[in-house]
């Protein structure tokens, strides 16, 4: 039999190394001052701001006061968010912390020349909006931005180390499922190729080109370009043609995955490694076998994919919970706080779900 078609080998044997991965300029990357939240986050602590000053003892507590100071942060806050948006690029390229010293820098600047701006006018139009003493006005302007500048970089310093950590451990994931293949799979489907040669040589090649494929996803896969739906549930379709040789009758597969989009975009390897324990858990322990059930439909700006099998009496051993949880840090990576993983046992069943959020509804920064 001629069990090595040049696809085969070409596929076995990919010369084409997996993209090395970039690091970031910056320990702590700057968010993305385009984004609503962070004209939000601005526009919130500048108006609780006020209000406590507002509310303070000495303060005349006239209400048009704080109208109008009101009207002054948002303007400021609108000011600073364009500025930044527009200036964020050029800053990501200075070195260690230094774009975030020159956020801080530009925001204070910003707030001094505005404030100078608004009382000049204030006085000139001699409309009692600000205090009498202008430089004093501007003084107090320019400290409170300073303070809490420094408290929101330090927000937006934590948050952006906390995703650089995600990445870093959705990295090392990574890079253990492709540095290793489970033994016990490799083992068991080269034992069925060995099998099948004699008696169903296409079924045996079909095997081996199954099986060069998953390998070449696992070795080849590089973390920051992302699949497609189709082409991973194309590699969980070769994964189980290979399981359901092993397995014969006990394997069922109950598949419900018409209405979901081929083209949405997925981590490579994310489908698999859940179907794999859900064949690894609850088929393989059983004499009886039983169904694998792989669901999945559109919800609002997402999908939602639902993986299930039977629980067996006796569970399978080595579980311990970690290609669930690898899922969960990999898709809070890629798609942000919006996606969800859930894994429950209900009704003598094990369920997975995930709900996957359109890359433009979840974070957009992603860079």
């Amino acid at each position: 039999m001629r069990v090595g078609h040049t696809g085969i080998l070409r596929a076995m044997s990919d010369p084409s190394p997996a993209k090395a991965v970039r690091p970031r300029s910056s320990p702590a990357p700057l968010p993305d001052f385009c984004s609503l939240p962070v004209l939000f986050v601005l526009l919130v602590v500048g108006a609780l701001t006020v209000t406590v000053m507002w509310l303070a003892p000495g303060s005349r507590g006239q209400f048009s006061d704080y109208s109008v100071a009101i009207l002054f942060v948002v303007w400021l806050a609108m000011l600073a968010t364009v500025a930044l948006c527009k200036l964020r690029p050029g800053f990501s390229r200075l070195p260690g912390l230094m774009p975030y010293a020159a956020v801080w820098l530009l925001l204070v600047s910003l707030v001094l020349i505005a404030s100078g701006i608004v009382s000049w006018l204030d006085h000139a139009l001699a409309l009692g909006l600000t205090p009498d003493s202008g430089p004093r006005f501007v003084r107090d302007c320019g400290l409170v931005t300073a303070l809490l500048a420094a408290g929101l970089l330090r927000y937006f310093y934590v948050v952006a180390q906390w995703q650089v950590r995600v990445a870093a451990v959705a990295r090392a994931q990574v890079n253990a499922l492709q540095a290793r293949i489970r033994p016990h799979f490799l083992f068991n489907s080269m034992n069925t190729v060995a099998a099948l040669v004699r008696v169903d040589p296409a079924a045996a090649e079909r095997t081996v080109e199954n099986l060069a494929e998953l390998f070449r996803a696992a070795l080849g896969s590089d973390l920051e370009q992302l699949g497609t739906l189709g082409e991973e549930l194309l590699l969980v379709d070769r994964y189980l043609a290979i399981e359901q040789l092993r397995l014969g009758d006990r394997l069922h597969i109950e598949r419900d995955l018409a209405d979901l989009p081929a083209d949405f975009p997925l981590p490579h390897l994310l489908l698999q490694p859940l179907v794999e324990n859900a064949v690894r858990h609850g088929i393989q322990p059983s004499l009886e076998g039983g169904s694998i059930g792989l669901r999945g439909r559109r919800v609002d700006n997402g999908v939602e994919i639902v993986i299930d099998n039977p629980l067996p009496v006796t569970p399978a051993a080595g579980g311990n919970g970690h290609g669930v949880q690898n899922v969960r840090q990999r898709i809070a990576y890629h798609f942000g706080p919006r996606a969800k993983v859930s894994a429950v046992a209900q009704d003598a069943r094990f369920i997975v779900t995930l709900l996957l959020p359109e890359p433009t509804s979840a974070y957009p920064d992603r860079r």
